[in-house]
């Protein structure tokens, strides 16, 4: 797919727009010096494997496969640790298999990791005890602690994001390529759900009846379920840091089009998804399916623009919009939009991110979310694409495998007063593995027929 006016575009074109969210580097030289070294050093991923992916991507637009994207709401450099990233896989196999078992389609998973080590933020300075200094823009950029030196962004560590990134996939790759996701065994899957969760029934019976089904068919066929033993995984970050994104761009003379071999799937976020904005005309040249956070902000003849704009051909596959509301604003805001890409004649994946418009804030100061309104926000997205029409192809999440307590509410009814045990995320809070799989029990009911 060549995106139009493809004369008029090269990876670093984005550099005439102008360019939101991105670091103020005190040493031209030294950004220049680290992008050329970080253009001559393999891609991490592969043509291949993102044409694959728009593949499954156009299928999901044709309601034959459903997308779970999920993962950290940002990466560090400290935990690109084995047994972290294995539980990171695991509670995203855990949910596509609850998927996979109610929704009957298949699930294409996509992590929301090696890449997602820059984050958006809503000042550029921060003050602390009458001294400013530069906002943490995550690992890829500077460093959280609150000195001058950690707090300057330093070009080196956009190859240090790199390193940790592909140190990441090849990990994850290992792990698929090894057994790791074999459907024989998803009971190898636990991270700690099976011992105290009220669920723990209704995710055996999934395990074993999709045993079961994997032990009949090929007892009647006398030969194995075709890649019942692994599974495809995909990768994906938000396309901020724009010099990271254009050191990863290539041109495939067999494609005759440009990739961003960083990851499989970017998106731009919405506060970066301006229309003569630097993003929107970066992301425009690439062959890559691509995402764009949309919501009550956008109106329609932005939303129309950012459509025609980066998919000009009405490519299948190519934009996936993913929408964030809040579960007050979804039914009032989600119609509007949903109209305003049919005016288009386009066809696009949608897909709810029900986890950001629900953030609030504690008494105490905690970054949260309240699980009961993530899955309301959810529910109302099924309904609103129902009555109008139109269909959720998708779910994008920010979650972990680990026993964290970042959000409330869930079966075992964590409060405000328990966010301090283990509150660890770095910027915004995230599902821990436990009512991921409450979500995805919830998502998977979405098959069963309603009274």
């Amino acid at each position: 797919m060549r995106s139009a006016d493809t004369t008029t575009w090269n990876p670093a074109s984005w550099q005439t727009r102008k360019a939101l969210q991105q670091p103020n580097y005190p040493d031209n030289a030294a950004l220049e010096s680290s992008v050329a070294a970080l253009s001559r050093l393999p891609p991490l991923v592969v043509s291949w494997e993102v044409e694959a992916l728009r593949e499954r991507l156009a299928a999901a637009q044709r309601g034959e496969a459903f997308l779970l994207q999920g993962g950290d709401c940002a990466e560090s450099f400290a935990e690109c640790e084995s047994d972290r990233i294995a539980k990171q896989l695991k509670v995203i196999l855990q949910v596509s298999l609850v998927l996979l078992h109610g929704l009957k389609r298949p699930i294409i998973r996509v992590g929301r990791m090696a890449g997602q080590y820059a984050k958006p933020r809503s000042a550029d300075t921060e003050t602390k005890d009458g001294i400013t200094l530069p906002s943490y823009r995550g690992d890829t950029i500077n460093r959280p602690e609150f000195t001058l030196e950690a707090r300057t962004p330093d070009p080196e560590l956009l190859l240090r994001g790199y390193e940790r990134a592909g140190l990441t996939l090849n990990f994850v790759r290992a792990l698929i390529d090894g057994g790791f996701a074999d459907l024989h065994h998803p009971e190898y899957w636990d991270v700690g759900f099976l011992r105290h969760s009220p669920a723990r029934e209704a995710y055996e019976r999934i395990v074993r009846s999709i045993a079961d089904s994997l032990d009949f068919f090929e007892s009647l066929t006398g030969g194995p379920v075709h890649e019942a033993g692994r599974v495809d995984f995909y990768a994906s970050h938000e396309g901020l840091h724009l010099h990271y994104e254009q050191a990863q761009t290539r041109f495939i003379p067999r494609a005759k089009t440009w990739y961003n071999l960083s990851t499989h799937m970017p998106w731009i976020g919405l506060r970066t998804a301006q229309l003569d904005g630097a993003h929107v005309e970066y992301f425009r040249g690439i062959s890559n399916p691509v995402g764009v956070k949309v919501g009550a902000s956008m109106d329609s003849a932005w939303l129309q623009g950012l459509v025609t704009t980066l998919n000009p051909n009405n490519q299948p596959g190519r934009l996936t919009l993913i929408h964030r509301f809040g579960a007050k604003d979804i039914e009032k805001s989600l119609p509007r939009l949903i109209q305003a890409v049919r005016e288009t004649g386009q066809t696009v994946l949608w897909v709810a991110d029900p986890m950001h418009g629900n953030t609030e804030t504690t008494v105490g100061g905690y970054k949260t979310r309240r699980l009961e309104n993530i899955m309301k926000e959810l529910e109302l997205a099924f309904d609103v694409h129902e009555a109008h029409g139109s269909r959720l192809g998708g779910v994008h999440l920010e979650m972990t495998g680990e026993d964290v307590t970042e959000c409330t509410g869930g079966a075992r009814g964590l409060s405000d007063a328990d966010l301090a045990r283990a509150y660890r995320t770095q910027v915004d809070p995230r599902l821990n593995y436990e009512q991921a799989l409450e979500l995805a029990l919830m998502i998977a009911g979405r098959s069963k027929p309603r009274k």
